[in-house]
């Protein structure tokens, strides 16, 4: 297995729509353990595929304590949602920002699975957060863009000033 490479907002790459997975494959898979991997070490509870510059449906989240309960959905579609929830995300592509998003309460998520079944999911709570945040990342949108237009130009220069600092 291996570490991916995390890109970084504002990466133009962020933007790119992801593809439907056509065949769930060793590629696959493997893409989906190198993911797995890679969200553990960042440390974070979810990851896109975009994320790591492959442009396809695949998200892994795992919001357990023990960090032992990983979910893979591939080619992910929300069916249902309801509710209103107000939660402080994160991202691993906008590293050390936090800040307040609506989201729905709850969801349910059809999706296959790293072994190419196709099964349904009702999540709430941390859970249906994270399956939302990571599915806008398939849809090249990134948290940060739910904020107003000030706060996102002071996210922006702030993390291009930390990236000039890391040089």
């Amino acid at each position: 297995m291996a570490i991916l490479k995390i890109l970084q907002y504002p990466d133009e790459r962020l933007h790119k729509i992801a593809k439907a997975v056509v065949r769930v494959d060793e590629t696959t898979r493997k893409l989906v353990r190198n993911m797995a991997e890679t969200m553990y070490s960042a440390p974070g509870v979810g990851l896109a595929a975009t994320q790591v510059d492959v442009h396809e449906r695949i998200i892994v989240v795992d919001v357990s304590e023990t960090h032992d309960q990983l979910k893979v959905f591939i080619n992910p579609e929300i069916i249902a949602s309801s509710g209103v929830s107000q939660c402080e995300e994160g991202c691993l592509s906008v590293p050390g920002i936090y800040e307040t998003v609506n989201r729905a309460e709850r969801i349910t998520v059809r999706a296959v699975n790293e072994n190419g079944a196709t099964f349904t999911l009702n999540a709430e709570g941390l859970l249906a957060v994270c399956i939302q945040h990571e599915m806008d990342h398939l849809i090249g949108r990134v948290f940060v863009e739910y904020l107003s237009p000030l706060k996102q130009t002071r996210i922006r220069a702030k993390l291009k000033k930390r990236l000039r600092e890391t040089m």
